[in-house]
């Protein structure tokens, strides 16, 4: 049998959007992982949990876990230029 290359085309195109659905719903379930560990992170400050500790644990920058801080109303100090 023959391929006619529309074919070919079509089920080359099947896979794009295959993977394409696949990364959409990865990139949904991540999402909603890291919002859970924003919301974890913000509720360990809140009861008096060190902020350094929260960070290692977390597995986050500085910079990602202030600006959730600041995101939930929580003091954060200014950063200082050295």
């Amino acid at each position: 049998m023959v391929e006619i290359p529309e074919e070919a085309q079509a089920a080359a195109l099947r896979a794009v959007v295959a993977a394409a659905a696949a990364r959409d719903e990865a990139q949904a379930h991540l999402a909603a992982r890291v919002s859970e560990l924003e919301a974890a992170a913000v509720a360990a400050a809140e009861v008096g949990a060190a902020r350094t500790r929260i960070r290692q644990l977390a597995r986050v920058s500085s910079k990602t876990l202030y600006t959730w801080f600041e995101a939930a109303g929580l003091d954060v100090r200014p950063t200082t230029k050295h």
